[in-house]
């Protein structure tokens, strides 16, 4: 059993930069590839990218490639979501997730899910 916690969500103006932040809590944890994603009012939920275990490889979709970068620490068992030059189509409730593979955090079906932190961008 794996339990994930997102926080560091919040209101920011276009532009500008938030760093949300995930920890796996479990025996496992650190065994378990890690993910990101959102969902915006109305819309399915999208998947923002994705780092291994160790944190050498992630994956990242063209919409945010370039201004999201994941980072892990593997000590403190936290993944790290650094996001820059916001804009207002990033607002979503951010979800943190832990799965087997990277593949099923790309297909979106992650093993655990976190409860969500809300992103809000203002123009």
């Amino acid at each position: 059993q794996v339990q994930v916690v997102e926080s560091g969500g919040g209101l920011v103006q276009a532009g500008g930069s938030l760093r949300l932040s995930c920890v796996a809590s479990g025996r496992t944890a650190s065994s378990y590839a890690m993910g990101w994603f959102r969902q915006a009012p109305g819309k399915e939920r999208e998947f923002v990218g994705a780092t291994i275990w160790s944190g050498s490889s992630t994956l990242y979709p063209d919409s945010v490639k370039g201004r999201f970068t994941i980072s892990r620490d593997i000590a403190k068992n936290t993944v790290y979501l650094q996001m820059n030059s916001l804009k207002p189509e990033d607002t979503a409730v951010y979800y943190c997730a832990a799965a087997k593979s990277l593949h099923s955090l790309v297909v979106i079906t992650p093993n655990y899910w976190g409860q969500g932190t809300q992103v809000t961008v203002s123009s």
